[in-house]
């Protein structure tokens, strides 16, 4: 296996990735682009368990992959932004259809979270994705439900560091509306005949099952549903969810 760091640009917005590819090249690899959830905590480096140790895996699961931050957050530029984040998913696929080392008839994308809203996003509107797979999937964002208000949730995540720059937003109700245009159950129904796969946890107290019983009502076929018994919202972390996707994603590359 080898790996390398990369530098993607979206809306001039520089983003940090790696690549990871099997160390046999003699031809072309299904890829699949790991596309991670809003952060709850500040980025730590050195953190264990981390994406590009999943990436790590894929790779030696056959598939070239990519990992990368989004806009805002761990070393990439920008400030979080769901329509931006769209963006930067679709650069990243770019840089994956560039790739010598790609089969470009089976790139795939596996989004956690807010993540996964990106990636069902991009699957509905980008001839380029072969299939995609998500854990716990919104089906919406209701940041302003309960007890949240827009300047509790800027100020959060700006302590998060995922918002940096002092003068942003600079319309907090077109970002906060940016969120509403990303809503994965506006778009989940747009995959079909694309292979959706939707993992969920049934203790996520982070996006309730709710959830991915919505999405998968609204998705269309060829469609599969995981609930997991007691699982949360962390499913990168959880066996039976990464085991689950690596199975259906070298199911669908014939690998």
């Amino acid at each position: 296996m080898r790996d390398s760091a990369v530098v993607l640009s979206s809306d001039d917005i520089m983003l940090a990735g790696q690549v990871f590819l099997p160390d046999d090249c003699s031809g072309v690899y299904p890829a699949v682009c790991l596309c991670h959830g809003i952060p709850a905590v500040p980025y730590n480096l050195d953190e264990k368990g981390g994406y590009p140790e999943l990436a790590a895996r894929f790779c030696r699961a056959g598939f070239a992959a990519l990992v990368f931050n989004f806009r805002g957050c761990g070393p990439s530029q920008g400030n979080i932004d769901m329509p931006g984040w769209t963006h930067d998913l679709e650069a990243a696929i770019d840089f994956l259809h560039m790739l010598p080392e790609v089969d470009r008839n089976k790139i795939f994308l596996l989004g956690s979270s807010g993540g996964a809203a990106a990636c069902i996003y991009a699957a509905a509107h980008d001839k380029r994705v072969s299939a995609v797979a998500t854990l716990a999937c919104p089906a919406e964002f209701d940041f302003m439900a309960g007890d949240f208000s827009a300047e509790s949730l800027i100020a959060r995540f700006r302590e998060i560091g995922i918002i940096k720059d002092a003068d942003f937003p600079p319309s907090v109700k077109k970002w906060l509306d940016g969120f509403k245009d990303v809503a994965p159950i506006e778009y989940v129904g747009r995959i079909s005949p694309k292979p959706l796969l939707l993992v969920h946890g049934e203790s996520d107290d982070v996006v309730p099952v709710e959830h991915v019983e919505r999405l998968y009502a609204k998705a269309g076929r060829p469609r599969k549903k995981i609930v997991l018994p007691g699982a949360g919202h962390r499913l990168r972390q959880e066996e039976r969810a990464v085991g689950a996707v690596i199975s259906w994603l070298q199911k669908l590359a014939g690998i």
